[in-house]
């Protein structure tokens, strides 16, 4: 076990997941490799209606992480911190495409630590050919029927295409 005499080493990845990218999965696998367990937690912003439910959003991540014996899916509404110590987890895992991506970043990042003093953030870079992936620009796709392979999970493009039969 990573961490030391029976600690596990748990993270938490964070986000709307709305929808789940390629982008997030490269980050979700990578990340799993570093820890015992990665949650990758949906949180869920009551506040704000999502392009896909919330219902979708979870079964499109287990379906794209089900290759990861070590990754679980969850949901949470609150502060993050909250979670992380409900769950017993000390370390945040961000993805950066870009310079613009770490300067809000550091900034949730510093947040966190004031929050929970004894955590950290990992920020994993984006793969190079993955740095235009984003789910605002899945969603813009949807909005206006563009194509999606290779962008999002299989799961997620089936799931596309069927709202564009039904719209």
């Amino acid at each position: 076990m990573a961490g030391g005499a029976g600690r596990m080493r748990r993270a938490v990845f964070a986000g709307s997941f709305d929808p789940v990218t390629t982008g997030h999965i490269d980050i979700i696998e990578r990340a799993a490799s570093m820890f015992d367990e990665l949650i990758v937690c949906i949180f869920h912003n009551i506040q704000k209606e999502g392009c896909l439910p919330l219902d979708d959003r979870v079964r499109f991540l287990r379906e794209a992480t089900v290759h990861i014996s070590n990754v679980r899916v969850d949901v949470f509404s609150g502060l993050l911190t909250d979670y992380m110590k409900q769950q017993k987890a000390r370390v945040v895992v961000r993805g950066l495409r870009s310079v613009k991506d770490f300067e809000y970043e550091e900034n949730h990042a510093s947040m966190v630590h004031h929050l929970m003093p004894e955590s950290d953030t990992i920020f994993l870079l984006t793969r190079p050919d993955l740095t235009f992936v984003s789910s605002s620009g899945v969603r813009e796709l949807i909005r206006f029927h563009g194509p999606v392979k290779g962008i999002v999970p299989t799961s997620v493009e089936r799931a596309i295409l069927e709202l564009y039969k039904r719209s």
